[in-house]
């Protein structure tokens, strides 16, 4: 049985920093790209942020530049997004999903579609 797990969400202030984590479980997520993905109330989701299968490729969403930083480690099976500078319109639950396609650049689009994901951890920024 394969599990995605986030967390590492909460409530900060403008300006505050969080870390997320996600851990999987029953996969070895070594070969597969990876990728942190939110949703606010009313919007439709988003890719935060993804990176390739060796950890070398990150892509960022234009709102997350500068800001977040994104990486792995293929030893503990998981994935991490730092997230700095954060603004209220961070606000949102955040999710992680695992490719299910080995090897892949690690574009958010593709893993929005074939992904593996798991249930979200909130994160609210208070101005």
């Amino acid at each position: 049985l394969v599990q995605v797990v986030e967390s590492g969400g909460g409530s900060v202030q403008a300006g505050g920093s969080l870390r997320l984590s996600c851990t999987v479980s029953g996969y070895a997520i070594g070969d597969y790209a990876m990728g942190w993905f939110r949703q606010a109330p009313g919007k439709e989701r988003e890719g935060v942020s993804c990176i390739n299968w060796t950890g070398l490729s990150m892509n960022y969403a234009d709102s997350v530049k500068g800001r977040f930083t994104i990486s792995r480690d293929n030893a503990k099976n998981t994935l991490y997004l730092q997230m700095n500078s954060l603004k209220p319109e961070d606000t949102a639950m955040y999710y992680c999903a695992v490719d299910r396609v080995r090897r892949r650049f690690g574009y958010c689009s593709d893993i929005g579609v074939s992904g593996i994901w798991g249930q979200g951890t909130q994160v609210t920024v208070s101005s």
